[in-house]
């Protein structure tokens, strides 16, 4: 009996390498064997699979797949100031791979833990900054890191008041948060693209959106 398939993992799940075993979406692409690797709190699989190639000639590949469930991020945005609000937080992957001190800038996210996405976000931006917002606007959806990475991250921007002061201590203490919330001149936070001090994909992502097509465009 192995946890995650026949019985029950820590999470509770089940059956875990059934996924991707009936997928029929890609006439090219027949998956042969689902294998979980791991299972301790998000999921590493092994894929094997036959795939048809340009010149019609087949091959099998194997490929890892890292689920960890789909997310949202959110761009809280003050347009009267010109300013974003963002978070601190430490990032063990990132300082592990070369950051100086792994505490990166990023705006707010979470996983959906079974959320739809609006409600998830809603939900960690209170958690993340002590700010409860509206409706958010929906921006995009993004697949991550899709070589390895099953995530799907879902975009959304919101304004926010000052009724928080920055530089509160925010995040969930069960879970080992720690984030600080930091106001910046909008203008400053695309300045720290450039020079490297704002290194988070999404962040950057967002940000970049803002001024082109978001609050902060030039005919805004």
């Amino acid at each position: 009996m192995t946890a995650g398939i026949d019985t029950p993992d820590r999470r509770g799940r089940t059956g875990l390498d059934r996924q991707g075993r009936d997928l029929t979406g890609n006439p090219d692409v027949r998956i042969q064997d689902v294998e979980v690797l791991s299972c301790d709190w998000y999921v590493l699989r092994k894929t094997t699979f036959d795939q048809r190639h340009g010149d019609g000639h087949w091959s099998r590949e194997q490929r890892e797949t890292y689920d960890r469930g789909d997310g949202a991020t959110v761009l809280l945005h003050n347009t009267d100031r010109r300013t974003v609000l963002l978070v601190r937080q430490f990032r063990l992957p990132a300082y592990v791979n070369g950051h100086p001190d792994g505490m990166l800038l990023e705006t707010a996210a979470g996983l959906l833990d079974g959320e739809s996405p609006e409600e998830a976000i809603r939900r960690e931006a209170e958690e993340e900054t002590g700010h409860v917002i509206g409706v958010p606007e929906r921006v995009f959806e993004v697949y991550m890191s899709p070589g390895s990475v099953t995530e799907r991250l879902h975009f959304f921007a919101a304004p926010y008041d000052t009724a928080h002061s920055p530089g509160e201590t925010h995040g969930v203490a069960a879970e080992g948060e720690d984030i600080t919330t930091v106001e910046l001149p909008f203008t400053e936070a695309l300045a720290m693209i450039r020079d490297g001090r704002i290194a988070d994909a999404k962040t950057v992502m967002l940000l970049q959106w803002a001024a082109l097509d978001g609050p902060f465009r030039v005919d805004a």
